[in-house]
């Protein structure tokens, strides 16, 4: 037994211990993977069920302040992520770039980089609680929970083994991404007066679905180049992102048809109201106009 348990420490410090980068190892939330899926699992047992059955008999929060005190936070936090990116890839080879394992001041503010952007990745699972508090339960959908759920965990491993070098230009375009997408929920945190200025939103989901074919693209070099960056990081990166593509892009084709499906709906109705002769065959067309099929109605 006692040679059980010593083959299960050696393991164990050999994965978490000597395969870590020394620099980012003793941060905090870093060394054990086991407080970061201790927090995962709480996130996934709130939203997914005690969340909406402590929910279900109260009103919703309105969290009007709240929003906009955390959404402001994400879009300064992205804009400051982004422009280290910027002074990062200045150096930088966009074809193929390894980590800088020295104690450089330079090494040092990339792999300071790498982490804030993990921590990012775990306040970010608040949007799903906010949903939740607020009663939005057609946002609280698998790929709302799987990305949030995937990310911190994939930020982990890169802070804790790879904190720099080729793997950063992911992080770049998404902190990008996010200074748009917060942005849009910043203002939108204002009320239904900001409505009109949001026509844009559709948008966002086109900018992530761009995102993730970048990632592929960049990520695709690593098969055919050595750069001293580790080739099997494609097996997670490359999936994810094709997995992510569709996903998005999966939502965007429900949202827009049901969009679509509902304006049809009204032109239908219109005809019809104003037609003096109604018939079956303009009440035919009314019901076929706002019978959307299951995969439509279902909005994420």
């Amino acid at each position: 037994m006692a040679a059980v348990n010593a083959s299960q420490t050696d393991y164990w410090n050999f994965l978490f211990i000597e395969l870590a980068d020394p620099r980012t190892n003793d941060w905090f939330l870093i060394k054990s993977p086991l407080p970061l899926l201790t927090i995962l699992g709480f996130y996934l047992y709130f939203v997914l069920s005690w969340g909406p059955r402590f929910m279900r008999d109260r009103k919703p929060f309105k969290l009007e302040r709240t929003l906009l005190v955390y959404n402001f936070f994400q879009v300064a936090l992205s804009v400051w992520m982004v422009y280290e990116g910027v002074v990062i890839w200045q150096y930088y080879s966009w074809r193929c770039q390894p980590v800088d394992w020295s104690r450089t001041p330079k090494a040092y503010r990339e792999a300071r980089v790498v982490y804030v952007y993990y921590m990012a990745k775990i306040t970010e699972l608040l949007d799903t609680i906010f949903f939740v508090l607020r009663k939005n339960d057609r946002q609280v959908t698998f790929l709302h929970v799987y990305h949030h759920t995937v990310m911190p965990m994939i930020s982990w491993g890169t802070s804790k083994y790879y904190p720099g070098g080729h793997g950063t230009f992911i992080g770049w375009i998404n902190s990008f991404v996010h200074i748009v997408m917060y942005s849009y929920y910043f203002l939108s945190a204002f009320g239904p007066q900001m409505q009109k200025y949001l026509w844009w939103k559709k948008y966002i989901t086109n900018l992530q679905m761009i995102q993730f074919c970048c990632a592929f693209i960049h990520q695709t070099q690593l098969l055919y180049t050595d750069c001293g960056y580790p080739r099997w990081s494609v097996c997670f990166t490359l999936p994810n992102a094709v997995f992510f593509y569709f996903l998005f892009n999966d939502f965007y084709q429900k949202s827009y048809k049901k969009k679509q499906a509902a304006a049809k709906a009204k032109a239908e109705k219109e005809v019809c109201s104003n037609n003096n002769n109604n018939n079956d065959s303009c009440a035919k067309n009314f019901n076929a106009a706002i019978q959307a099929s299951p995969a439509q109605k279902k909005v994420l």
